[in-house]
């Protein structure tokens, strides 16, 4: 007994060519990344806050603060 997918597929062999073209555009649609996957309003909120610990705005800061540091020692050691 054949199941629902092998006779798809038989009814797919007897389809002409532009339409076999047809069938796997539209199957590569329904299966590509940009469709796969969670949407955000799925997760949103999932995550414990604050997240890594720090609050967001706080490691904004402090790595910009970082980061003007890192520069003002490569600047003074060049």
């Amino acid at each position: 007994m054949g199941t629902e997918l092998d006779e798809l597929i038989r009814r797919a062999e007897r389809l002409s060519h532009q339409d076999r073209l047809r069938l796997v555009e539209h199957l590569s649609r329904k299966v590509s990344p940009e469709t796969a996957g969670r949407q955000w309003r799925e997760i949103c909120g999932a995550a414990p806050y604050p997240l890594l610990g720090e609050d967001a705005q706080e490691r904004v800061s402090r790595t910009r603060r970082e980061g003007d540091e890192h520069r003002q020692n490569q600047l003074r050691n060049y």
